[in-house]
This record gives C-alpha cells, structure tokens and sequence, in this order.
C-alpha cells in the first residue's frame, strides 16, 4: 500500500503546485482542481495520503491540501467509517496536534485554522458521549509548548462558535455539547484563566531581556488566543462566571488594558462582558468596575493609547498605518481606543439600568471620573469617537434619578458647550484643516461618505441636546445665546474655497459658513426644546427678544448666512407672541429674502444656495401663519397688499414662490370665522387663476393631447430662445395655476370648534350620528375647476399613446423619462458630489421639460387626495364621480410607464379610504358613499393591477431563472435601465398592497395629522422635486375596516384582492412577501381556489424560504390555511393532493399529522409540536440560496442523549409505588406508641 500511496502524493503535489501556480493556464488549473476534488471524493486511502501530505517537511500550501483532505473525511465520511479507523485517525489528529506543527512564531496561521477544524469537526461528532476525555487531553496537550497551547485555544473557541455563535449542528447534538460545556465551565474558565495568567506572566518577564525577544512573543501570542477565546464565550456563558472569585477576570482584564501586545484583545472581552444583558441581580458586581482603581486603569489606557494614536512617521512605517504629512494615525491603537469608548458607553448603559431599579444599586461615588473620561471621548478630534458616545449621554439625560444628580446636571452644561463644537463640519478625509481630518482618513473612504456619516450624527446631536435642555432649559438657552451673540459679532472669513458666484461670499465649507450652520442647528434645538419644557411665566422673554433683534439686525448679502439668520428667525418667533409689535420686522426680514438676489439683474440662474433662501423665507412664512394665524392676523391687510404688489410682476417670483405666499394668506382667512368673508377673500384671490384657467383656449390645450404638446413646446425640433421663452412661459402659467388649486385645497378650512363654524355659516346640517356637516369657502372655486383637472389628468395619461409620442420632437424624446435625481433615490446611489462653489445652476431644456411633467402630473394627483377631507360631501357627492375619475385617471394605463403610476397609486389611499380612526378632519369619504364611489373606481383599478403587476413578476422571475450567453456581455447604461425597471416594478407592487391594506385593514400605530401635515410642507418646499422612497410596511392586523367589509361583500373584488395577495408571495420581493404572508384566508372557498392559493404559499416557501422572516412568515400562514381547512367542517381532500407533490415528503408522517388534525387525541399535542412536525412536513420545498443549492451536505448523527428527561407516569398515586414505600412510613405511627 505504501507505494501506490507515495505515487498517489506525488501527483496529488504536482496538482497542488499547479493550482497555486501563478503561471499556469487555466486548462491545466482546472484540471488539477477537477483531479484533487475526485481523489476526495473517490480514492479509498485519503487518510495515508493527507496524514503524508500534512507531514512537516513538506511546504505549506501541500500541508494546508493534506489537512483538508482529512477534515474532508472526517466532515463526509465519518458516519461509514469502522470504529477502529476513527479511532486510529484521531489519535493521528492528536498527534499532529503534539508534533505536527513547526513553533508558533514560524507555523502558518492557517494550517493552524485548518489543523483545529479537524479536531473540532471529530468533537461536533464524538464528545462528550464517545470521547469523554477530551478536554483533559487538550489540557495535557498545552503542557507541550507554546504552539500546542494556542491549538488548544483555536479548538476551544471554534467550538463554541459552531455550537452557540452559528449553530451548525444538528438540534439533539447541539443541546449535547452546549450542556456538556455548561456543566463543565467552571474547569475550562479555571483553566484557561490560568493559562491567560502563566503566559501573561513569562511575557512580561521576557519582554524586559533583549536576547528573549522571540521567546516573549510566543508567550504574547498564547496570551491573544487565549482572549479571543475568551471572547467566544463571555458572550453566553452564565454570569457568575464572568464575575466570580470577586471579579477576577474583570481584574485581569483592566490589568492587561496597559500591555500594548494585549490590550486590544482585553479592551474587546471586557466590552463583551460590561455589555451583557441577563437578570438585574446578576448584573450587579458589574458594578465593581466604577471603583477607583478600575477606573484608574481603564482612564490610564486610554491616555496612554490617544498619546500613542498620532506619532511621528518614521521610517519603515508599517502598511496598516495612514501617512498625514509628518504624523500618522496608528490603526491598531486608534482602533483599541475605540473599544475603550465602547467600553465606557457600555458601562454606562449598565449604571442606567441598575440605579433606581429593584437591585438597588447606589449611584457610584466616583460619577465624576466616569463622566470626565467620557466627556474626554466626547471632545476627542475622531468624529467617529465622538458619534460613538451620544446615545449613552441622551440615555443619562433621559434617566429619572440620574438626571437629577448633582454630577450629571454639572456635565451636561459641559456636554452642551462641547456640543456647540461638535456640530461644526470639520474632518472631511479630502482635506487637513482640522486635526479630524487624520482620523476620518481611517475612518471613511471618501467625502461623499463623511458627509452622509456627520448628517446622521448631527441629528443624534440634535435629539441629545433636547434631552439635555429639559435638565437645564435656562442654561442651554443662555449657552446658545452666547454663541449666537458670538457668532453675530464675529466677522466673515470665507477662507479658501470661496464661492464663484461673487467676490467674499462663502462656500460651503468656508469656515464662516460651517460654523454659522453648526449654531444655528444648536440654538434651533435648545430655543424649540425650551417652549416645551418651561410654563409660559418661566420663559427668558426679555434675553429671547434681545437675541431676535440682534438677528433681524444682522444684515448680509451672503446666501448661506442669510439661511442660517432665516433659521434663527423662526425658531425665535415665539417670543414675538409675548412682544407683538416686533411683528412688522420679522415679516419685514422675510419679505425682503423672499426676492433675495446676489447680483441684481442677473440673467444667470440662480444659484442653489439663493433659491434655498427664497424658499426658506416662504416656508417660514407659512409656517408661522399655520401655527400662529391668530397672532398674524390683526397684519393680514399689510400682508395681503405687499403679496399683491410682488405679483404685479410675473417675473419676480418663480410659480412655487407665489403659491406659497397665497398659501400664507389662505391659512390666515381661515381665522375669519366667516363663511362669506372668507369666500369673497378666496373668490378674489383665486380669479386669475379660475380666468386662466377656464379659458377657452386653455380648456382647448388641456382637453387634447396634440394642442398640449404644441402649447408646451414639447413638439418643437429647433430651440429657437424667442419660442422656447413663449413655450417656457406657457409652462409656467400651467403649473401657477395647478399650484394655487392645490395650494387653497390643501389650506382652506372652516374653524375647528363646532360652536364658531356654526356662526360663521360653516355648518349646513347635521349627520344621522349629530355631527355637523360642514361646507368649505373654497368649494365652488375648486369644483369649476375640477373638470378640466380631470381632463388634463386624462391628456397625461393619452400622451404615453404611441401616435403621441411619435409627436415628440427629437429634442425631448426623452421627456417622460424618469428624472436623474428620481432615478438615484429609487436606485440608491449617493447623490452627486456637494456643489462646494455654488455655481449657478444651468438646466437644459429636457430637464426643465422633464421637470414640467413630472411635476405637474403629482400636483394634479395630490389635488385629488386633499379634496377629499377638504371639500368631504361637496366632493363626494359630484355626480358620476367614480366615471369621472375612472375615465381620466385610469385611462390608456397599458401605455402608462410604472413612474408614473407610482403619484396616482401612493396618494389613492389618502383620497379613497376612510380613515375616521385617525382624525376627524382626515376623514376620506363617508360610509354612504362605498357603494357608489369607491366599489366602481377600486373594481377595475385592481382588476388592472392584477394583470399588469403578473406580467412583470413573469418577466422578472424568468430573468432570474433563465440565464444566456448573449447576456454576459452588457453596456452598463442597458444593467442600469433593467435595474431600475426592476425596482420601479417593486416600488409600484409595494404602493398597490399598500392601498389594500389601508382600505381593508385597521393598522395598528397610525401617523398623527399633525406630522402628516408637517410632512407635507416640507415636501413642498422640497429643493429637489421627487417622490418619496416608500417608508416601511406596517403589519395589518386581524381587523377589517368598514370599507373593506364593504370589498368582501363584492365576490369579484373579494377574488382580485386575494389573487393579488397570493400571487406576491411568488414574486422576487421578499418585504412584500413577508408583508403580505400575515393574511388569513377565511370564508367558503371552491375547492380549485383553494387548491391555488394553498400552491401559492408553497411556491412562495420556494422562492423566499432562504430569508428567515420570510420563511417563518410563510410557514405561519401555511399551517393556519391547512390547519383551517383540513379540520371539519371544511375537510378540502384536494390540499392533501398538494402536499403529496412537496419533494421529499413521508407519506406516514403526513398521515399522523392529518389524523391527529381531523380526529385531535384526547391528550392534545402542545401547539408548538404541532407547528414543528409541520414545518418537517414542508422542508422539502423551503428554497435555499443559490450558493447553498449545489453544496454537499454534512450529516452528523445524534448520539445517545445524556440529558433525556424521565417523565413522570401520569395519574398514578406515589404510595401505590414500593421505591416510595419511605414516605409513607413517615406518615405512619410508631410501633412503641401503638
């Protein structure tokens, strides 16, 4: 046998080299990888040639190739193997594990990866049942050297790993080892702290003579395995262990915070352990670490490591270090102080679970060191640093008992001023302005990522620093008074990237700018906190009108400042409620931004920063009419008649600027109390528009699509200016009036107490409930225009028509496309690079085209959706409405592209259902009008759906199934499109099962009017026009509304709203599919619709059962469909027939499983049995990853279970028992007293 096995190595090393073989061909590389893989897989004398192969004198690579060939054995064979051979190749394991290996510092870590899997690949087959002795033989082992010990550390921790970390076993044998290793756990901590402290030991001995250098890393090396195993099982292992002999592994572990070999692999157990969770009692002796001396050494460390951090650059610096002029950032310390700050959050955490809970634990006498070192990471110059420890301080400021201490109350005025500091925008990687900047080149890739990181961290700020100024409201305020003062009176420093647009003005990252943005977030957040801490007597009126005339006295022509004023304005307004004849000058501000221009006269597009101005004065603007219109009211003349001076000239203000300032004054009139005076107010204001808009000519361009097209420009070849301005004009006077319809829609309102709309003429009967019925001033205005609307929401949907489109001109073919910025949000790409210059902002006649009609075809959907709880009857009760609506917005949809669907399906929910659970005002539609309005517009709106949502999940599926050579070779403009169809193709399915859950299911956690509102507004006033990314889904539960009782009494809706559900379990979506597999089927189904929708469930296991809430979900609704109608009355025979075609299924336990179903034992089985023998029964058709499909599988059998449970014999009486013959002598009388 020697010689065939020799030969067999010697072609098994030259296959070997040829595979590493940087040179060879790919021919010859596979063929040696196809000749390796058949000799695992078929050679009968594997063993003799890996143990060869594994043999010292070869090189590593052969080595590495040899272990696995035995782990290949062990992993694939071991469970036909004699027991002798076993037995045979496991002390040969042993024996490599003695012998095998070369020292620690010359072996290769992965033949010691490979060497360990071996060992714990036999343990995951053989211990404890077969192989008792194991972990005394791995103890024995490490008494012979070095490199033992560290094997015996690897095996350890991969142990526990595959066991409790991943759980790779099998269920009995993994209960087997975990509660083998729990009952043994006192002796393996014993022993490996005992190790730990041996070798930490030798190390530091060794370490101080020159000539045992080598010696003392071996030791050093023990000593990091050691912690990573460690690490492995401080994670789950009972907390007595962690804190026994009074803490003396957390000793240990602060101890070794100071050796630089070991520090980080101690920082990292000690976080582990500070952070675990578990009874409150059990938690206590974490406590131990707040004493002086553990503080010490943990505070120590961190000096130590923050000094160590930046050093010099020397010569032979390291790979892994980031060179920044003559200093560097040392990765390996910088990354240990960022689990020390890991570590002090933590500990943190655990003081605010303790104190004031039931195990009475004080507050720590040191609070103060704690809290000095964690203010010391909050000013560190790492961002990164200081991001890590913001939810442990809004944690503390939140902590009933904490936040009253003494300490705490202190630190926050710290924390505050610190704050003030953080929120400036420094450290971009890209630059060295700021000592950040080292830190941030380790830390992020690139700018794009800083920017999106310190976005996120400046709104934790925000939500800290509120927390904060409920401790101390009239401090913060004072703070960020003092630095809004300071910032007032410090003068401009532009710095070097200055903006193009004209000479001194700031760019964004000038330090002027960043630091008047850092402010003005800081004092925004502690002035709007403050209004809701303090009682109206207790509020600083008189420092807060100071502070606002300092503001409105701050005068400057740069854009970006003047944002920042802006913001300061509005959050310090409501100290004008107590002074109001500071009113005048704080709309004087305003006024004067809202036609705010660099350069007067300009013929160059404004730039970003100048149009956010502009914007930002109107949507203060209105804000300030919305949440204070009685205040502004008394001003309404003065208002009115400058906003009629600013519109005798059209070019002043751009469309959007105009609505916004008629929105202003609509949201005042509704203040009037007056039901005529409001309507000839609105009468008034909206006549231009009404004029315009009812036209012959525009009513002409609105009704057909080609006189559209001409009227718009979109026809036009050759851009002519003189034409391009008419068109460009023509445009623009369409969306001002689509604009204000919505606007006064959106804002017009009767008062909201019953008493003052009944004077004011608002009511105009009453409900059969009692209710009023109210009439909106708006409602004629808005239902003379409503046809035309209409008409031109059918005319957008006509121009998708193939004549139509032809009509384009070559120009704008592209001008139904989905936007650039709308194509980034639903792809998820970052936006484009921050515009550092604020150049001007030159739009090309297709994007400006383009962003006609997308806008514009989302205002005219959104009309719709508010004229619902804006006009309620008066709207409802339009005759013909649902025809009208059905022949205008679901006209031509087959030509309709699925962006465009997106508007009309996300805001249907908001003009359809009746939402009356939520919020009287958005009450959609009245219950008498199911029938006759939303029964005939839902009817053929989700019978389309249906068949438009199958055609594309067949194209999608078939694309992830079918796979061509032709495909292989792709322009990446052709990947994008097909990703974005796809996702588009996603999005709409999501926006469809949201409508049917919002009409038919009662949410659980509905949004509030109020943020809606809020939400509105800020898209309105939005930078950029896009459709929001859809939010998260929310689970129905098992409640039906009104309206969907209403759906399920029509048979044929009923139908398409379960198809449609049904169907999307198929489909690639897995959030839908998990969305959508909480439904329930209930009532009398024909015996093929069961049939399809039970298949249905089943294909979606098939195709989403590799995602675990998928498959639980899916699971779940499986067992309810089959335990609802197998189970009499129902009995459907044909769902047997079904689950007869799953692969792999056993008949007899199906029949078990039915028997116990229909005829349920008088013993009934616990649900969860149940639901698990289900769940076996359905395992062979649970889909799995494609990197999964084709692996071969490990078996590992059950062995004897040492744990079994003896259950108690049932009813029987234990006298009746003669091994209990004892206790009933004890109840018996003695002899001597008879």
């Amino acid at each position: 046998m020697a010689e065939p096995v020799a030969a067999m190595c010697d072609q098994l090393i030259k296959a070997v080299n040829v595979m590493m073989d940087g040179e060879s061909s790919q021919r010859y590389r596979l063929e040696a990888l196809k000749f390796c893989e058949e000799f695992k897989e078929k050679c009968p004398f594997c063993v003799p040639c890996g143990l060869q192969l594994a043999d010292k004198s070869q090189s590593p690579i052969v080595r590495h190739f040899g272990l696995q060939i035995l782990e290949h054995v062990v992993k694939f064979r071991w469970n036909s193997m004699p027991p002798q051979e076993k037995y045979q190749l496991k002390n040969c394991a042993m024996g490599l594990l003695s012998n095998g290996t070369h020292p620690i510092m010359e072996e290769e870590s992965h033949i010691k990866d490979v060497l360990s899997r071996i060992i714990v690949e036999m343990i995951k087959r053989e211990w404890p049942q077969h192989w008792p002795d194991m972990l005394t033989e791995l103890e024995a082992l490490t008494a012979l050297g070095e490199g033992q010990t560290e094997l015996v550390m690897l095996i350890l921790l991969r142990v526990a790993e595959d066991v409790v970390t991943f759980q790779t076993l099998p269920t009995q044998r993994r209960k087997d080892i975990q509660q083998t290793l729990t009952q043994n756990m006192d002796s393996i901590f014993s022993f490996l702290l005992t190790i730990l402290q041996a070798n930490v030991d030798e190390y530091r001995r060794l370490k101080r003579i020159p000539s045992q250098e080598l010696k003392a890393k071996a030791h050093c090396r023990v000593g990091v395995a050691t912690l990573n195993t460690l690490a492995g099982y401080i994670d789950w292992v009972a907390l007595i262990h962690i804190t026994h002999d009074n803490c003396r592994l957390l000793e240990m572990l602060c101890l070794l915070l100071g050796e630089s070999g070991l520090q980080l692999e101690a920082a990292e157990c000690l976080l582990i352990a500070v952070s675990r969770k578990g009874r409150l009692e059990d938690r206590k002796p974490l406590m131990l670490l707040f004493d002086d001396v553990a503080m010490h050494y943990i505070l120590s460390a961190a000096q130590s490591a923050d000094g160590a951090t930046m050093a010099a650059k020397l010569p032979g610096q390291e790979s892994g270090d980031v060179v920044v002029g003559v200093v560097v950032v040392v990765e390996r310390d910088y990354t240990f102080l960022k689990r020390l700050c890991q570590v002090l959050c933590a500990l943190g955490t655990q003081l605010c679970t303790l104190v004031g809970s039931t195990a009475e634990v004080e507050v720590p006498g040191n609070l103060h060191k704690f809290m000095e070192a964690f203010l010391a990471f909050t000013t560190h110059p790492s961002q990164f640093l200081r991001s890590s420890t913001q939810m442990t301080w809004g944690t503390l400021f939140r902590h009933e008992i904490l936040s009253k201490d003494p300490v705490i109350v202190k630190m926050t005025m710290k924390y505050l001023r610190a704050t003030m500091h953080n929120l400036v925008k420094t450290g971009f990687p890209s630059k060295n302005d700021s000592p950040s900047c080292e830190y941030s080149r380790v830390d992020f890739d690139n700018n794009e990522d800083f920017n999106s990181f310190f976005n996120s961290f400046r709104a934790q700020q925000g939500e800290v620093v509120r927390n904060a100024c409920k401790i101390i409201p009239l401090e913060a305020f004072q703070i960020a008074g003092e630095g809004l003062q300071y910032q007032i009176n410090m003068p401009i420093d532009v710095g070097t990237t200055m903006s193009k647009t004209a000479e001194g003005l700031c760019s964004v990252l000038s330090p002027s700018a960043v630091q008047w943005d850092a402010m003005t977030f800081f004092s925004e957040s502690v002035v709007g906190q403050l209004f809701k801490t303090l009682d109206k007597e207790k509020l600083p009126v008189d420092q807060g009108i100071e502070l606002l005339q300092a503001v409105l006295n701050y005068d400057t022509r740069d854009p970006l400042i003047l944002s920042c004023i802006l913001t300061n304005v509005s959050s310090l307004f409501p100290f004008i409620t107590h002074r109001p004849h500071f009113l005048p000058q704080v709309l004087y501000k305003l006024f004067g931004s809202i036609t705010f221009e660099v350069i007067e006269e300009s013929k160059a597009p404004r730039t970003r920063s100048v149009k956010n101005v502009r914007r930002h004065a109107c949507s203060s603007i209105i804000k300030m009419c919305r949440d204070y219109p009685k205040f502004i009211l008394p001003c309404f003349d003065m208002l009115y008649t400058h906003v009629k001076k600013l519109f005798s000239n059209e070019l002043l203000l751009t469309q959007m600027e105009k609505c916004a300032l008629m929105e202003a004054l609509v949201l005042i009139s509704n203040q009037f109390k007056d039901y005529g005076k409001q309507k000839v107010f609105l009468e008034e204001l909206m006549a231009p528009v009404c004029l315009r808009w009812q036209s012959e000519d525009t009513s002409r361009v609105l009704w057909d699509p080609v006189p559209f097209l001409a009227h718009v420009g979109a026809d036009q070849t050759s851009i002519d200016p003189i034409a391009e301005d008419m068109t460009g004009i023509n445009r623009s006077r369409i969306s001002f009036c689509v604009y204000t319809i919505l606007g006064v829609v959106k804002r017009a309102r009767w008062p909201a107490n019953v008493d003052e709309a009944t004077a004011g003429g608002f009511v105009v009967g009453h409900t059969p409930a009692g209710g009023p019925v109210l009439r909106n001033p708006c409602t004629t205005q808005v239902l003379a225009l409503l046809p035309n609307l209409l008409a031109l929401i059918r005319t957008h949907n006509n121009l998708f028509l193939p004549e139509n489109m032809a009509r384009l001109s070559e120009t704008f073919t592209r001008a139904y496309e989905v936007m650039d910025v709308e194509k980034n949000l639903v792809l998820g790409l970052p936006q484009p690079v921050l515009d550092i210059y604020d150049s001007p902002v030159y739009k090309t006649t297709l994007e400006r085209m383009q962003g006609f009609f997308c806008t514009l075809y989302d205002n005219c959907f959104h009309i719709l959706g508010n004229a619902g709880p804006s006009l309620q009857q008066d709207f409802y009760t339009i005759d013909g409405l649902a025809d009208k609506i059905v022949n205008s917005a679901l006209v031509n949809l087959d030509n309709v592209p699925d962006h465009r669907l997106r508007p009309m399906l996300h805001i249907l929910p908001a003009i359809l259902c009746p939402r009356v659970f939520i919020k009287q005002l958005v009450v959609s539609c009245p219950q008498e009008y199911y029938e006759s309005l939303l029964c005939p517009l839902l009817r053929p709106l989700f019978t389309y759906m249906l068949q438009r949502l199958n055609q594309r999940w067949q194209v999608i599926n078939q694309k992830g199934t079918l796979c061509s050579d032709d495909d292989e070779v792709c322009e990446e403009k052709q990947v994008t499109q097909e990703m974005l169809e796809e996702e588009l193709v996603r999005l709409v399915t999501r926006e469809v099962m949201d409508l049917i859950s919002v009409a038919c299911v009662l949410k659980k956690a509905p949004e509030s009017a109020g943020n809606k509102e809020e939400m509105e507004e800020e898209e309105m006033m939005a930078t950029e026009s896009s459709q929001a990314a859809p939010g998260t889904p929310t689970y129905p539960t098992d409640e039906l509304t009104e309206l969907g009782k209403c759906l399920l009494q029509h048979e044929d809706i009923y139908m398409t709203l379960l198809t449609i559900s049904f169907n999307s379990l198929s489909w690639r979506d897995t959030g839908n599919c998990q969305r959508m597999a909480s439904l329930v089927v209930g009532g009398s189904l024909v015996p093929e619709a069961v049939t399809w929708f039970y298949s249905s469930v089943l294909k979606g296991l098939q195709m989403h059962g590799q995602h675990e809430g998928c498959c639980a979900a899916l699971m779940q609704l499986a067992y309810l469909i089959y335990d609802a109608l197998v189970r009499p009355p129902q009995r459907y025979a044909e769902l047997r027939a079904v689950m007869a075609q799953i692969p792999n299924i056993q008949v007899e336990a199906l029949n078990i499983y039915d028997q116990k179903t229909i005829n349920p034992p008088p013993q009934k089985l616990g649900e969860r049995k149940r639901k698990d023998h289900f769940k076996r029964l359905l395992a062979g058709t649970v889909g799995k990853p494609v990197g999964q499909q084709f692996k071969k599988e490990v078996h590992i059998r059950n062995l004897p279970s040492l744990f079994r449970k003896v259950k108690p014999e049932a009813k029987r009486d234990v006298l009746e028992n003669s091994e209990n013959a004892v206790l009933a002598s004890l109840f018996a009388p003695l002899q001597e007293d008879a």
